[in-house]
């Protein structure tokens, strides 16, 4: 068995659905993350040492600096994820596919994700703003200190409901497009992003690559993450399919981000809620348009509801894969 063949569907969604479960029940052991880190401080280190290295000059040499950083970190993941999956390849099918399972199963986040934002509920119910606040500042970049109840609320909300896009649907779909391979290369470009592709005067040009580049892999994921959110509405009482599909064709192309308003208008219309509009980051204020029509004043239990229906999307998903997997399999026997 060559790694090609452990790199295309329907192998890849055995993959992918076998990683999924596992990380639902194990996430990242801390353990495991004191002694060895994770992979994506691994390829943070290697964005931050070429940040500093190639990080110099003029804008037009920024830009192409960047560029440089951006081929070097894929061409460097891709040759990693290409060697590991050779070697799984080589024990033998199912050795193989368990093993990249384990790989893959650190490139999601659904249960990191989940606890930290039932943090920020927990810390409001039991602490009140104090340590809403302190939570909330672990996910969201935004001044805490300008939030109340409500706006604490919304950003978890919001956090959660784009992170299921980029941390959760995204590497699983280009896992299942292109194997591990295809899901380290998506986490180092979206981590890319996170790290450099900010419009500060240090890497508006040198970060210009991948942020564009985040915003493209992106885009079929924030679409599907729409689609299984409002998915959850319909199976969860208390939740509205219907607005949150109305919520995304009336507010989703409104965000700043051509990504970001899909989920969070999605979450907005099934919970009844806005999401997004006006925020504070340091001291500087974001306009943004609002979606959803329903309140602004959030609570504790909406962060709650929102989980439940996370939790939901992420059963879909899981779902989803391991059918996908079981009718190609069928098909091309």
């Amino acid at each position: 068995m060559t790694w090609t063949a452990l790199s295309h569907p329907p192998d890849t969604l055995v993959v992918l659905a076998l990683a999924l479960a596992i990380e639902a029940a194990a996430g990242y052991p801390d353990r495991l993350y004191r002694a060895l880190g994770h992979p994506v401080t691994w390829i943070g280190a290697l964005i931050g040492s070429l940040d500093r290295a190639l990080n110099a000059g003029g804008e037009g040499q920024r830009r192409a600096a960047g560029i440089a950083a951006l081929l070097i970190l894929l061409t460097t993941v891709g040759a990693i994820t290409i060697g590991v999956t050779a070697l799984a390849a080589a024990t033998g099918f199912l050795p193989a596919v368990l093993l990249l399972a384990i790989v893959c199963a650190t490139l999601p986040a659904q249960r990191s994700l989940d606890d930290h934002v039932g943090r920020v509920a927990s810390a409001l119910r039991a602490e009140g703003l104090a340590g809403g606040r302190r939570e909330v500042s672990m996910i969201v970049g935004r001044n805490p200190d300008s939030l109340d109840e409500a706006g604490i609320c919304r950003a978890a909300i919001e956090s959660l409901s784009e992170n299921f896009s980029d941390g959760i649907v995204a590497p699983s779909f280009w896992i299942g497009i292109g194997g591990l391979p295809g899901g380290a290369l998506y986490k180092a470009i979206n981590t890319a992003d996170s790290m450099i592709g900010h419009r500060t005067p240090r890497h508006e040009s040198y970060g210009w690559a991948s942020a564009r580049l985040d915003d493209l892999v992106n885009l079929p994921a924030s679409r599907l993450s729409a689609a299984l959110i409002a998915a959850a509405a319909l199976l969860h009482p208390g939740a509205s399919a219907t607005e949150a599909c109305r919520s995304v064709w009336r507010d989703a192309g409104k965000h700043r981000s051509p990504n970001a308003g899909w989920p969070e208008a999605a979450m907005a219309g099934a919970l009844g809620l806005r999401l997004a509009g006006p925020r504070v980051y340091g001291a500087q204020t974001v306009e943004d348009s609002w979606m959803g029509n329903g309140r602004a004043e959030a609570g504790p239990h909406d962060v709650e509801l929102a989980l439940a229906l996370y939790r939901v999307a992420c059963a879909i998903l899981l779902g989803l894969v391991a059918t996908g997997a079981m009718i190609l399999k069928v098909v091309l026997i």
